[in-house]
């Protein structure tokens, strides 16, 4: 079958504001309508008031698993056998990608430990780093499942210290209500016996609001299908704390006209394969350069499975595109305007630092062309789960840091207090908090 050209071409110095504005906007808002918002709402609140039975009503509602609340929970049965059912070869792979991860976030852990100072003589001040007390991580199990997501999640969590964490997965399509021993394989590997077979958004109440099954824990974490990002939002409202709403998966590539035209067009196909909604851009210096992908995207993307290549086309030719820029400043103006979850740097090797310097909105910035966004998705251990939709310019990926918190600590001797003294009666004065300033005056009067 005939296909015309992948790549939507645009040039941005010709480009209005409104159609940049209209490149880099990827609102969640315009794509979750009322109805899903009040769906979800009333599933949520279904399963805040009935427990487990609302739970169980979802699995076979929504993916027509019949389940009692006894079997919510993976049994220890499932959970003995799935070493049995995963290859030798797939269970090196597993122990390849959590040993990366753990590796990654152990280092990020020996920046984030307790600290003081003396502000002023007598005054110490610091703080105090632990773990969150509890964390729910959402696996996705819809089109395929996705082991590399609880590795991503869950690995964190374990380095953390957080004391109890729970996951929850839909179960694996077709299979009888049983969730995918790959999943199971990460989880052993983690130590993560809490596992449960739940619906997306129902598990997600589940997690907020804990029913007779499932722990409720302080913060739910985990990517999905929009219905679970909208439980996500929704379950906000009631005190539980959430990751930033994910959308569909994005990519940017910037290149120049020393980069490989093959792997560049090979690079560009990775998130672009995930869905008609994922968004993949392109933006290069060299129109040569983008003529060149363009012709060896034609010949890769035939060698995809139709659902995968139709996703891939529309993530090049309608969502994203190709962006002709006249220099390395308008190519990071490009960049940090559309601020991508993932971001790959294929220039010159003297540019590199160039262009580097100039991006400040990225989930991840991965530099070369032997740094492919698949590697970074799966073994290279830095965070895979990371912000889409414009998020990256105020949040970051899922590290150690999503499961800790900091506790300001001081203390003060007598002469340090008394030095301060007249600034906190001022200020309590001013605010007209009496108590505040008669606390000092006692001590001193």
């Amino acid at each position: 079958m005939a296909r015309g050209p992948i790549l939507r071409m645009l040039e941005w110095s010709t480009m209005s504001a409104s159609e940049r504005d209209a490149l880099v906007d990827r609102d969640l808002n315009k794509v979750i309508t009322s109805a899903l918002r009040e769906q979800i709402a009333a599933l949520v609140c279904d399963v805040r008031d009935r427990g487990d039975a609302a739970v169980c009503d979802a699995l076979r509602t929504f993916d027509k698993v019949d389940v009692e609340p006894s079997g919510l929970r993976v049994s220890d049965a499932e959970w003995d056998a799935a070493p049995a059912k995963v290859s030798a070869e797939l269970a090196g792979a597993i122990d390849d990608m959590v040993d990366h991860i753990r590796r990654f976030n152990e280092q990020v852990m020996t920046h984030r430990g307790n600290w003081s100072f003396e502000s002023d003589p007598g005054l110490m001040v610091g703080e105090r780093t632990s773990a969150i007390a509890s964390a729910g991580l959402f696996c996705p199990s819809g089109k395929a499942s996705y082991p590399s997501v609880l590795a991503q999640l869950g690995t964190p969590a374990v380095v953390a210290g957080v004391p109890r964490v729970v996951v929850v997965v839909p179960p694996k399509p077709g299979a009888n209500g049983a969730v995918d021993p790959v999943v199971l394989m990460v989880a052993r590997a983690l130590g993560l016996r809490d596992v449960f077979r739940v619906n997306g958004p129902a598990g997600v109440a589940a997690l907020a609001f804990g029913t007779e099954t499932i722990p409720k824990v302080v913060k739910i974490m985990g990517p999905g299908s929009l219905p679970v990002t909208v439980a996500q939002m929704e379950v906000q409202r009631y005190g539980t704390s959430t990751q930033m709403a994910l959308g569909p998966t994005e990519s940017l590539v910037i290149a120049d006209e020393t980069a490989d035209p093959v792997r560049l067009a090979a690079d560009l196909l990775i998130e672009a394969e995930h869905g008609t909604d994922s968004c993949t851009l392109l933006v290069t210096t060299s129109a040569t350069l983008a003529a060149a992908v363009e012709v060896e995207l034609t010949k890769q993307i035939v060698a995809l499975p139709t659902e995968r290549a139709e996703a891939a086309a529309a993530s090049l030719g309608v969502n994203g595109g190709c962006v002709v820029v006249g220099s390395f400043d308008e190519a990071a103006e490009v960049a940090n305007a559309f601020a991508p979850e993932h971001l790959q740097v294929a220039v010159a090797d003297s540019k590199v630092d160039e262009v580097v310097d100039r991006l400040v909105h990225a989930g991840e910035i991965l530099i070369g062309q032997h740094t492919p966004f698949s590697a970074a998705n799966f073994v290279i251990g830095c965070p895979a789960s990371l912000p889409t939709n414009g998020f990256a310019r105020v949040t970051s990926g899922v590290t150690v840091d999503a499961f800790l918190k900091r506790t300001a600590v001081a203390r003060a001797d007598e002469n340090a207090l008394r030095r301060i003294a007249p600034s906190v009666i001022a200020l309590a004065d001013v605010e007209g908090f009496p108590a505040h300033a008669n606390a000092i005056r006692l001590r001193f009067s």
